[in-house]
């Protein structure tokens, strides 16, 4: 990572790295390296010295999550070109998937190797000093010893199960994401020697405390009586393994009699999927490696040899202790001023809804008070006829499938959208499915072919006689959980032609409709991408015609190569273009000829950059576009996607004000060039440090923030 202090340079001059010379490959990133590159951001946050020691440990699980779910897609998917016969097949950027493959693998072992060091060597080591001690096995004194023997016994024993390998039994299949110990055996006498596989239990939790404060892996802790699980034999030797396998599902709903059934086979399926990656702790012998590679049919390239402890995704069990002295300062989310009280003393979202559209921005406004109220108030109330409601992603325990699930009980018309197809979530989601279904609900899975990622919830309730719709449209899930740590944005609003359009694509989810046309939301796959390059090429018009003209977007990927063209073209006439981009950039920033009013940066801080924002100058009159959905492919082909025109003054006020000041951070702020590397942005020696997450969290006033198109193409 390299940091410096000029990355709040104007776009254009001396950080247009690249003359443009026409050729096609030379126009985009790589989006694989690009995703590694984020990863890469993570770690670095993690690296901070400055921030309190279990932040940095949530960080470092942060990174193992991601990478974990890097090989289970995309690692996978290059695999399974090459396996198919496609290895030299192109990717955007001119490369082939053997060379892409190459390279990653190279890559996520260099980062994964320095993730790993930065616990053992930094982060473990402070955490011990400020009495959370990661105690390894060789560390333990006698009466810790003995304290572990007996947990053993009482708590783990009765659960294992050593397998061993012999022509008698084969070598056993090691489930994905498994954390294992490869053990030695030998032998009475030593006339022969054995290999047998121990998994470690994921439901036992991995750490255990003989004493306060002190800190064991499970597998420590196993492999210390390993005696007892094979008594009579010699223990020679035994070492830590975790294996990653192929995750993402292919399901063909449009031949599926019953998706849920299908989908649940395909999850069994994904049991003996391949492996793809296998991480073993340095000093682990030839041999065994050797066996391990041969039996999960693996290269060398795909083994990540790793300092100190494995699966670091376990650090949430140590930042979940009471330790307020070792994190960062509680942040309590506030009611959004609009939503005042109502006779029961909790907001009456219906009323500030009626009263104007109300933009709720999350984690800073609460959740709780807004949108989850939202719904329980639907839920209660007696004139609400019928509420409609997608669900990509929840939690566990949700209060938001609880209202549902009484609403439905009380009588109204309750159809509840739930897409068993969201990656990784496609068990707990069937669970709710079901759940829904039992109390009552009308669940449907979407349109055939589609993923269902819009953020959509309509309330139709009586009024006078009359019937008035409310809606919620969102840049975020309807999960409790995750609104207290992303970065979200929705509007809540009674319009009348916002209601309709929703109601018109409720019937387009649930039954035959094959509506096309809507009076103010855009939907992907039908003419999203199209919209989107149109605004983009209205901005363009303005500045060939000599006028200011200004974009600003904010999304967590952008990779359509269209939507990239459109923006080169609009810089190329001279429109200032700045894009925020929290994960991939496919587009090369900066390139002389081809990008020179284009600025990429990236904000990664406490809470996770989420929402998707679309924002044009308009001559004065600005478009602003919030939604569900990133500039990819998969988003505005594959998915069905909203964007929803923000109209009322003061909510885009808010929003232009929230971007003007994302583009004055210089805390927690990445520039990108024109050859993919970051940049950390630092405050300059007259600058004052501006935090984004913690402007927002003090509630400072964002008045005098305004995004305007300037010659310079500094600050906002």
């Amino acid at each position: 990572m390299t940091s410096s202090t000029a990355a709040a340079a104007p776009p254009s001059g001396k950080r247009s790295v690249r003359r443009w010379r026409g050729r096609s490959q030379d126009r985009y990133l790589n989006r694989e390296l690009s995703w590694l590159e984020f990863n890469e951001r993570v770690l670095a946050i993690a690296s901070q010295p400055e921030l309190p020691l279990l932040e940095r440990a949530k960080f470092l699980a942060i990174f193992a999550t991601n990478l974990d779910e890097f090989f289970m897609v995309r690692v996978a998917g290059l695999k399974r070109q090459m396996a198919a016969g496609m290895a030299m097949t192109t990717s955007a950027d001119g490369l082939t998937a053997q060379e892409q493959l190459r390279r990653v693998l190279g890559r996520a072992a260099e980062m994964s190797a320095r993730h790993a060091a930065l616990f053992s060597d930094e982060i473990g080591p402070g955490l011990g000093s400020a009495g959370i001690s990661v105690t390894r096995g060789a560390r333990l004194t006698d009466r810790q010893r003995k304290t572990l023997h007996r947990m053993f016994v009482d708590r783990i024993f009765p659960v294992l199960t050593p397998l061993a390998v012999d022509p008698g039994h084969p070598f056993p299949y090691i489930s994905n994401q498994s954390l294992n110990l490869a053990v030695i055996v030998e032998d009475p006498g030593g006339a022969r020697r054995h290999f047998a596989r121990i998994k470690v239990p994921p439901l036992l939790g991995r750490f255990f405390s003989p004493e306060p404060g002190v800190f064991v892996p499970l597998e420590d802790v196993i492999a210390d009586n390993l005696k007892r699980l094979f008594p009579g034999m010699r223990i020679i030797e035994h070492h830590a393994f975790r294996v990653v396998r192929d995750a993402d599902l292919e399901v063909d709903d449009d031949g599926a009699e019953d998706l849920l059934e299908a989908l649940e086979d395909e999850l069994m399926r994904r049991r003996i999927s391949p492996a793809v990656r296998l991480e073993v702790e340095e000093g682990v012998p030839g041999y065994i490696l050797a066996l391990l590679r041969r039996e999960l049919q693996l290269d060398e390239a795909d083994v990540m040899r790793l300092p100190g402890l494995l699966d670091l995704q376990s650090l949430w069990e140590l930042h979940a202790l009471d330790r307020p002295d070792l994190k960062a300062v509680a942040f309590q989310p506030q009611t959004h001023p609009a939503l005042v009280p109502g006779d029961d003393g909790l907001p009456d979202v219906f009323a500030a809804a009626a009263a104007g559209d109300v933009l709720v921005h999350h984690p800073y406004d609460s959740f709780a008070t807004s949108v989850q109220r939202f719904i329980e108030q639907a839920a209660e109330d007696p004139r609400v006829l019928a509420i409609k409601q997608t669900l990509y992603r929840t939690s566990g325990g949700s209060p938001v499938v609880d209202a549902l699930v009484r609403a439905a009980g009380s009588g109204k018309q309750v159809v509840v959208l739930v897409e068993i197809k969201a990656r990784f979530d496609e068990r707990n989601n069937i669970g709710w499915a079901r759940v829904l279904e039992q109390a009552g609900c009308h669940v449907v899975y979407g349109v055939l072919g589609l993923k269902t990622h819009a953020k959509l919830c309509l309330v139709v309730r009586e009024e006078d006689g009359a019937l008035r719709r409310y809606v919620h449209v969102g840049t975020g899930n309807y999960n409790p959980a995750t609104a207290r740590i992303y970065e979200d944005l929705g509007l809540l609003s009674a319009s009348p032609a916002l209601g309709a359009d929703v109601s018109r694509l409720f019937n387009v989810l649930t039954g035959y409709a094959r509506e096309k046309d809507y009076d103010g939301l855009i939907v992907a796959p039908r003419g999203m991408r199209e919209r989107v390059i149109g605004l983009i090429e209205r901005e363009t018009l303005r500045a060939r015609a000599g006028k200011p003209a200004r974009i600003v977007i904010k999304v967590n990927n952008l990779i359509d190569e269209a939507v990239i063209d459109a923006l080169y073209a609009a810089s190329r006439r001279g429109v200032r273009i700045d894009l925020i981009v929290r994960g991939i950039c496919a587009l090369r920033p900066r390139v002389e000829g081809l990008s020179d009013q284009i600025r990429v940066r990236s904000i990664l801080g406490r809470f996770l950059e989420h929402s998707r924002i679309f924002w044009f100058a308009n001559a004065g009159e600005p478009t602003v576009l919030i939604g569900s959905a990133d500039m990819m492919h998969r988003n505005l082909d594959r998915r069905l996607e909203t964007l929803v025109a923000v109209e009322a003054d003061d909510a885009k006020r808010r929003i232009e004000a929230v971007l003007a000041l994302s583009l004055r951070d210089n805390v927690g702020s990445w520039d990108l060039d024109a050859d993919g590397g970051w940049h950390r942005v630092r405050p300059g020696r007259d600058e004052e440090p501006v935090d984004l997450q913690g402007w927002l969290m003090q509630r400072l006033p964002l008045d005098g923030m305004l995004l305007e198109p300037r010659g310079d193409g500094r600050g906002a």
